[in-house]
């Protein structure tokens, strides 16, 4: 008895008119089956059986086949897929017997052999009409013909002798044609009985499935509630020793309450996406088999990984809003502005600000320090390991405010410069600059008095495929730790908004991310998982592992972008059996986790706020002192959040059409005084806060802030900034 795992199958299949099966090769095409295929299986005669809730058991005459699926939905995709082919060779072996189909009539219900002898015997019935429609046809031309034939023998003037012997020819042929209709009548309902058994035969079938498949739905609509069910009332949850979860799947773990025996567990039937699994296990316990290893078990003594710790304590010391004017309903035909934008670069498109939220993307960018204080917490570690954990969970808290922000923030001008001075609640102060408008790029530096600095140049590439929106940021994002030196670097995942056209807007991240700390060498790899349809993992999820600089994995991190990230100290880890395709998976042994970071409840009536987070209703508040390039100070994006969105259309218009004069006096003065190579040059705007210069780490060239910009501001001298407004 041979086993073979579904993914096996599924780079390829025979079609149903081969109606045969391989079993350990897989074929492509009929040609490869005469040379490739160990084993194959008539369809024509074969059985399908369900064996547990992944397995199929495949028998055809004295031979049976196991086969193993990763997943309820993939078994039965199989069973459906192999069904269809078999119904498929079943109605070709037909085919090539005797039509008269007295061995096909046990296919039919007897209601269905009653409807269908109605038909025919209608359609015998009509038969009968127009024979006798035609008899009498035949017996009134042959008439008409005789007496056209006796008036002709009479004596009549050679003109109508003319006339009649036309009359005479079109009699013939209306004969004729009427002939060649009965006769063509009586073929199709010939043709028609012949095959109206196949025709019931093929309808039943696909009933019988269409039946199968509510019965399938339903069955995993039970087994989801009931599951979820289970899940809420576990006690303990993470911390149940018999649970277990995984980068791509849900094991169970082998014990007494483990539904499935060894012979039937397979781990190579899980996906492709899986890389390592994490078996969960008593604290006290692990603590014993973790003495040689580095590092602390338990946390710093700030208790970091508190969930009572994660929202700061205290009030404000200066009161900011928490409300902006409601979302007016604008109705928009999309598809009029839209059709012509497939495949270009969406920065270069004129777009209303009905597509927007009343933010710059420097706010937008400002905003991912909404969790700033994992990054203070993080100061206090004295493990680097552990400081990764909450520099990737700061990583990716950065992407919660997004899941229902499918607006367009607006795009800067040039020169245009964002401050947040912050100082007193947040400890922290943050300046941005837009520093190139095509492509847009945003330099962004963070000084937090906490003891930690963020710099980072990002430039934004989007292209607007039809159907989806796909947003790409390139360029590093740096973070470095003045007292350990730690300094840390990553790059953002890429961000698709679904359903541009048709549908319910909706936003997606996805691909990996690497977290590097280039004094230490430790590395976190986290992998966003893409939304699917008929995956069994929650929507959103997030998974890592944070390693030293030797390579040994130290944590696992778990969680969605959207909600929370924990973390799960190993204590000791080992590899899984080989997978058929050769893919080996780690088994990580952990302690329960930690929750890192949670997401803060939006405020009330966010769903009329553009969905904004408190920090967001409070970024484009009005504030004293700030220089007159900065967002707040923007008229158009000003007037979209008081709600006047025909003003503000034409107020950006404005501003667009200003930018673009003054960028072509910059090419003309040049063009004075510089030859054609320094006229390229002319393009490359000059920022005010922020220089060119090579990175060190990553070797690239990026814009780091010079200074000057919070003397500039407390001398309130702001005499070099642009006219950008």
């Amino acid at each position: 008895m041979q086993q073979v795992s579904g993914r096996e199958l599924e780079a390829g299949f025979p079609t149903a008119e081969e109606w045969s099966f391989c079993i350990t090769t897989v074929a492509r095409n009929q040609g490869e089956m005469a040379h490739t295929c160990r084993g194959t299986i008539n369809l024509f005669t074969a059985h399908f059986d369900t064996e547990d809730s992944c397995g199929i058991v495949l028998t055809s005459g004295g031979r049976t086949y196991h086969l193993k699926a990763g997943s309820e939905v993939e078994r039965q995709q199989w069973i459906t897929a192999l069904e269809l082919a078999k119904a498929k060779a079943v109605r070709l072996m037909s085919s090539q017997s005797d039509d008269s189909g007295d061995d096909e009539d046990g296919t039919a219900s007897p209601a269905d052999k009653s409807e269908l002898h109605d038909t025919i015997k209608k359609l015998s019935l009509k038969l009968d009409d127009l024979s006798t429609c035609n008899e009498l046809v035949a017996k009134h031309g042959v008439a008409l013909q005789r007496s056209l034939s006796e008036l002709d023998g009479l004596r009549i003037p050679c003109e109508s002798g003319e006339k009649l012997k036309a009359v005479s020819e079109r009699a013939t042929l209306f004969r004729i044609t009427s002939n060649a209709m009965i006769n063509a009548c009586r073929d199709f309902l010939e043709l028609a009985e012949t095959h109206s058994r196949k025709w019931q035969r093929a309808l039943q079938y696909e009933q019988e499935q269409r039946v199968h498949l509510e019965e399938t739905i339903e069955q995993l609509a039970k087994q989801h509630n009931s599951l979820e069910r289970a899940f809420r009332s576990a006690p303990g949850r993470a911390a149940n020793p018999t649970k277990s979860f995984s980068e791509g799947s849900l094991l169970t773990t082998k014990g007494e309450d483990s539904e499935e025996d060894e012979d039937t567990e397979y781990f190579d039937a899980m996906e492709d996406s899986t890389s390592f699994i994490t078996v969960i296990t008593e604290p006290k316990e692990d603590r014993k088999a973790e003495g040689g290893t580095t590092g602390s078990v338990e946390w710093t003594s700030d208790n970091v990984l508190d969930s009572t710790s994660l929202v700061p304590q205290g009030p404000p010391k200066v009161k900011r809003r928490v409300r902006i004017p409601d979302k007016p309903n604008y109705s928009l035909n999309l598809w009029s502005i839209m059709k012509n934008c497939i495949g270009r670069e969406l920065s270069k498109i004129p777009m209303p600000v009905n597509f927007n939220e009343p933010l710059s993307m420097l706010q937008r960018l400002t905003e991912d320090l909404e969790y700033h204080h994992l990054l203070d917490k993080a100061v206090h570690c004295t493990s680097s390991v552990e400081q990764m954990c909450l520099v990737a969970a700061f990583s990716v808290s950065s992407y919660s405010t997004t899941v229902h922000r499918i607006a367009k923030p607006f795009n800067p001008m040039l020169g245009e410069t964002f401050e947040l001075d912050r100082l007193d609640d947040m400890g922290l102060r943050s300046l941005c600059e837009q520093v190139s408008h095509h492509p847009p790029s945003a330099a962004h530096y963070v000084f937090s008095k906490h003891g930690w600095s963020l710099w980072q140049e990002i430039t934004i590439s989007s292209k607007f495929r039809g159907k989806y929106l796909s947003i790409m940021p390139l360029g590093a994002i740096h973070l470095e730790f003045q007292a350990s030196g730690n300094h840390y670097v990553w790059r953002k995942s890429t961000s698709t908004v679904h359903n541009i056209i048709v549908g319910k807007l909706w936003i997606d991240q996805t691909g990996d991310v690497e977290i590097v700390n280039h004094k230490t060498k430790d590395r976190c790899q986290l992998k966003f998982l893409p939304y699917s349809y008929f995956s069994k993992e929650v929507a959103r999820k997030v998974t890592g592992v944070v390693s030293d600089s030797q390579g040994k994995a130290h944590y696992v991190l778990s969680g969605s972008w959207d909600e929370q990230m924990e973390c799960a100290k190993i204590v000791q880890s080992s590899p899984s059996s080989p997978s058929l395709d050769g893919k080996q998976k780690t088994v990580y042994q952990t302690l329960p986790a930690k929750l890192m970071w949670k997401k803060y409840p939006l405020p009330d009536n966010a769903e009329n706020m553009y969905y904004f987070s408190e920090l967001a209703l409070t970024l484009n508040e009005h504030e004293e002192g700030v220089a007159p390039t900065d967002s707040r100070l923007r008229p158009d994006q000003r007037l979209m959040e008081k709600g006047h969105w025909d003003e503000a259309n034409t107020e950006k218009q404005r501003l667009e059409e200003k930018q673009r004069v003054n960028r072509r006096r910059r090419l003309e003065a040049c063009s004075r005084g510089c030859g054609a190579e320094e006229e390229k040059e002319a393009e490359v705007y000059v920022p005010l806060w922020f220089e060119k210069r090579l990175d060190p780490v990553t070797g690239e060239t990026a814009c780091v802030y010079k200074g000057g910009y919070w003397e500039a501001k407390e001398k309130q001298d702001w005499h070099m900034c642009p006219n950008i407004f």
